[in-house]
């Protein structure tokens, strides 16, 4: 196989709504996700902060957002979280600003390249173009790489003496998330090993990162890469995805291909919900209409209070070393698998 084949299957969708497209990302600005109890925002009051990075040795521009409990009591576990093709840094903002509520930095980059500017100002009938086009092998390796200089930019900051987020930030509690193309930047922070021709492997892992939640996630097509691509993982995961979750730019991938780097992931601490009925547009956080090409949006709200709790106390577990929060992952009976029921198959090992 080719690297460049490999990496070419990495594209998240366009939806058509009322005539235009609209891309699956994230919307602060959008009401946050009717919620139980256990989902709504925790005791912190968050702030926002924009960030214009720039890597002289890449030449490079990384814009990004981040959301940061105002007051409280530091350092804070920090996440960095990546978007999906076609995204921004204001994408995901319910995602952010709940983790932040919940004592935890949340650092919003945006990939130049695969961001939004692979679909602004293009023709409607040139808009699945764009997105492929954008889906490159160039993309993708930039993507890892923009992940571990907001991390270097971190530890910068972290150290400054004049920075409101100076010393707010614990950078040995650092955690990994993303959606689609950001999953697959994701898995590629936490280890993933891509083979190129002549045997041999390239990795983009950062041991920096900690733990790891890949949403939407898709393995390579060629089955004998997704036996190694996986092996030297070995930080927790949580991956989520749903029966619906698949793509009209991925042509001939189905949604159980998700399961995939779940299912090939070794060791233990690893977790898999599948929503039933799920899409590929329930982890955007964005609003749509009653009706969408991929599913029934009805249950957005539904899915997405479950995804705040889970993911929440995903972090709570492996970033703040909890052990109920690690038990209740795990518990047969009051813990998240009594939680999701019938709105999600979940598995963990």
């Amino acid at each position: 196989m080719t690297f460049r084949n490999y990496a070419l299957t990495l594209v998240l969708p366009v939806t058509i709504l009322f005539g235009r497209p609209e891309i699956v990302v994230g919307d602060e600005s959008a009401a946050p996700p009717t919620a139980e109890t256990s989902a709504k925002p925790g005791p912190y009051a968050v702030a926002t902060r924009l960030v214009d990075w720039f890597d002289e040795s890449r030449d490079r521009k990384v814009p990004a957002k981040i959301y940061y409990p105002e007051s409280g009591e530091g350092p804070f576990p920090v996440i960095v979280f990546s978007h999906g093709l076609g995204g921004s840094r204001e994408g995901y903002g319910y995602l952010g600003r709940h983790w932040a509520s919940q004592g935890y930095v949340s650092v919003h980059p945006q990939h130049l390249g695969s961001d939004d500017t692979a679909w602004r100002g293009v023709a409607l009938r040139d808009v699945m173009a764009t997105m492929q086009k954008a889906a490159n092998v160039e993309n993708f390796i930039a993507r890892p790489k923009d992940v571990s200089f907001v991390i270097d930019q971190l530890e910068k900051l972290n150290a400054a003496e004049d920075d409101p987020l100076a010393g707010n930030l614990d950078l040995k509690r650092v955690g990994m998330a993303g959606h689609s193309f950001g999953a697959r930047t994701t898995m590629a922070i936490a280890g993933e090993i891509y083979a190129l021709p002549g045997g041999r492997e390239i990795s983009f892992g950062d041991a920096r990162v900690k733990a790891a939640i890949a949403m939407s996630p898709m393995p390579s097509q060629i089955v004998a890469q997704q036996e190694i691509a996986y092996q030297r993982i070995t930080i927790p995961t949580m991956h989520l995805t749903g029966t619906l979750d698949t793509s009209p730019i991925e042509k001939g991938r189905t949604a159980a291909e998700r399961l995939v780097p779940y299912e090939k992931t070794p060791g233990e601490h690893h977790y898999l919900i599948n929503f039933q009925g799920g899409d590929h547009m329930i982890f955007s956080g964005r609003p749509r209409g009653l009706r969408d090409i991929l599913g029934d949006p009805s249950k957005d709200a539904a899915f997405q209070s479950l995804i705040l709790q889970a993911t929440t106390a995903f972090w709570d577990a492996w970033l703040k070393d909890s052990a109920e929060s690690r038990a209740w992952l795990t518990a047969e009976s009051g813990g998240l698998k009594e939680r999701l029921g019938d709105e999600a198959d979940y598995r963990w090992k």
